[in-house]
């Protein structure tokens, strides 16, 4: 006979309203700003007390370290299917590469930051929730070995390059396409250093086309 094995209830209760509580943090995050909402705004949102959110999360870094697992997982997943099947000229490959990571990053800015800046004061992600990160720069670098940049300081500059890009597009056009249709030309450049031949004309031609047209934007604002 087989035997079915029970649900562990309680533990399932648990886990769902872990995931109730983190949902929560990512909204006020939002709202008030990642290091600004409190754990009593957080605890009226999920509609319990604040000693009560004890039982279910040490500190309110824990609950930063549960959401930043979250959000590297969330990505993870995003890059493992949208970065499977990458175009055969390295230049384009790349720029998919930085297209993926971008829009994911400026959908989210509290999100942007607790996944890529140190936004909050002494915290350190756990080992756990910080492996898929280090999957992912780990699926980047294999790209990059796949069309001959095997220089760890390629990558660095590239993500250095594509962190900035995210970072003026938040701070100075959250919303829009002002960093966003450079993208590709930085990339470009970049590329060119690296003597990466450059890509078909019709493949350079589509690329420019997905731009989409530019729009003026306020006049810069510094992000140092």
């Amino acid at each position: 006979m087989l035997v079915v094995p029970k649900r562990d209830r309680v533990a399932e209760r648990r886990e769902a309203t872990r995931g109730e509580i983190i949902e929560a943090a990512w909204q006020l995050a939002q709202e008030q700003g990642l290091a600004e909402f409190t754990l009593r705004d957080l605890a009226e949102r999920v509609g319990m007390r604040a000693p009560s959110l004890y039982t279910h999360f040490e500190s309110k870094h824990a609950i930063y370290d549960a959401m930043f697992g979250q959000a590297w997982r969330d990505y993870e997943q995003i890059a493992l299917v949208e970065l499977v099947e990458l175009p055969q000229s390295p230049r384009a490959a790349i720029r998919r590469v930085a297209r993926v990571f971008f829009d994911f990053a400026v959908a989210n800015p509290a999100r942007h930051q607790l996944m890529n800046q140190r936004t909050i004061p002494g915290f350190e992600p756990s080992a756990d929730s910080y492996a898929p990160a280090v999957r992912v720069f780990e699926l980047g670098k294999q790209i990059f070995r796949n069309v001959g940049l095997s220089d760890p300081s390629d990558f660095d500059i590239f993500t250095a390059i594509l962190a900035g890009l995210v970072n003026q597009q938040l701070a100075n056009d959250p919303g829009g396409t002002r960093w966003s249709v450079l993208l590709d030309r930085a990339i470009d450049v970049w590329a060119d250093g690296l003597g990466l031949p450059p890509e078909p004309p019709a493949q350079s031609r589509r690329a420019a086309q997905s731009q989409g047209p530019r729009r003026r934007t306020p006049a810069t604002r510094s992000t140092s």
